[in-house]
Parts: C-alpha cells; sequence; structure tokens
C-alpha cells in the first residue's frame, strides 16, 4: 500500500502537477489514476525501512533476496507499460522502434523491460556462483540506475502527456543519480568492512 500511494503522489507532485491543479484534491485520492514506478520504489523502501527497525532485523541479512525479486517483478510491470506505449521516445528509425500515430518512436517500456531482465540474469548468475553476497541490491542498484539514467534522454517531449523536466533531467533520472551512489557505496563498502573485519579477527 505504501509503495501504491507513493507512486501515485510523485506521478502528481513531479511528472504531472497540472493534473493536481485540474482535479483538486480529489485526484490525491485516486490511487489508480497515474503511477510513478520510481515513486512505487520509493514507498516500498520507506516501509521496509520502518518494518525491519520496528521487528529489529538486519536488512543486509535480506538485501540479496530484495535484489533478486524486485529485478524480475519490475521488468514484468515494464512488459505492462510495452504492451500500452505509455511510455513513447523520439522519433526514429532503430529497428526496435515501435509506429505510433506520428510515427515510429523507442519505446521506453520495451527498454526498461530488456535492461532488467538482462539485470535478472546476471543478479541470478551472480548469486549462483555465490559472487558478491550481500550486495546484489547493490548491483541492481547502480546498473538500472545508470541505464534509466540514459534511456529518459530518449523520452518524447512532443507528445501531449510529456513527463515534466527540471533543469533537463525527469524526476526518475535524479532518483537514478541517488541509486547509483547507494550501489556505489555499498559496493565499496563491502570490501572495506571484510578487511576491517579480518584484521580485528587477526588482531
Amino acid at each position: 500500500m505504501a509503495g501504491l500511494v507513493s507512486a501515485h503522489l510523485v506521478h502528481l507532485l513531479l511528472y504531472h502537477p497540472e493534473e493536481l491543479r485540474s482535479g483538486g484534491l480529489l485526484q490525491v485520492l485516486k490511487v489508480w489514476d497515474g503511477l510513478s514506478s520510481m515513486g512505487g520504489l520509493l514507498g516500498g523502501v520507506l516501509a521496509a525501512v520502518v518494518f525491519f527497525r520496528v521487528r529489529g532485523l538486519d536488512f543486509s541479512q535480506y538485501a540479496d533476496a530484495f535484489a533478486l525479486g524486485i529485478a524480475p517483478g519490475w521488468a514484468i510491470a515494464r512488459l505492462g507499460c510495452f504492451s500500452v506505449h505509455d511510455h513513447p521516445g523520439v522519433l526514429t528509425s532503430f529497428f526496435l522502434a515501435v509506429r505510433f500515430p506520428d510515427g515510429a518512436r523507442h519505446d521506453l517500456g520495451l527498454y526498461d523491460a530488456l535492461v532488467l531482465f538482462g539485470l535478472t540474469l546476471l543478479l541470478y548468475g551472480l548469486a549462483r556462483r555465490q559472487l558478491l553476497a550481500g550486495r546484489l541490491l547493490a548491483v541492481l542498484a547502480v546498473g538500472y540506475g545508470a541505464a534509466r539514467f540514459a534511456l529518459d534522454f530518449l523520452r518524447a517531449r512532443d507528445v501531449a502527456y510529456a513527463d515534466a523536466r527540471y533543469l533537463g533531467l525527469t524526476p526518475a533520472q535524479y532518483a537514478c543519480v541517488l541509486l547509483v551512489v547507494y550501489g556505489a557505496v555499498e559496493l565499496v563498502r563491502g570490501p572495506l568492512a571484510s578487511a576491517r573485519a579480518d584484521r580485528i579477527g587477526v588482531l
């Protein structure tokens, strides 16, 4: 529920604030009417933080499981976006382009799904070989954050329902910067923590 509410609020407040101005507060209650995947991620993260703190659990012990579930789940959700073509990109002659009424365009739902399925294969391969244990969520954050940041430059601006931009970037691109920073810090911190533990053990 937290993810659904947050997904809708981010959609209203950051992506399409004009809907809030025209629909008033009633639009806030229509949680099914406009969702942001990054907003859903934010709500899910906040709910997870609260849950783990209340239960006194160590999130790091479950991070890999989160990564292995989030990547394929998000990929399937993006196939839903692709099926209705609600993330049109710029006009192009690229071989994966989808034909829209005004011409062939990139379809960001398709590209997101491909990226996430690719990351799913990578994560399950790492897990099977027991590589980067405890840091798979960081791998997902860096991989998806970097890919999504680049792909959002392909989003259409010349359509009626274009995403809002702030200093030339979409809200998702700002979130992607945070994802990459989080992932990079976790990837670096893991070996450093292991090295400190080894030194303490020797002493």
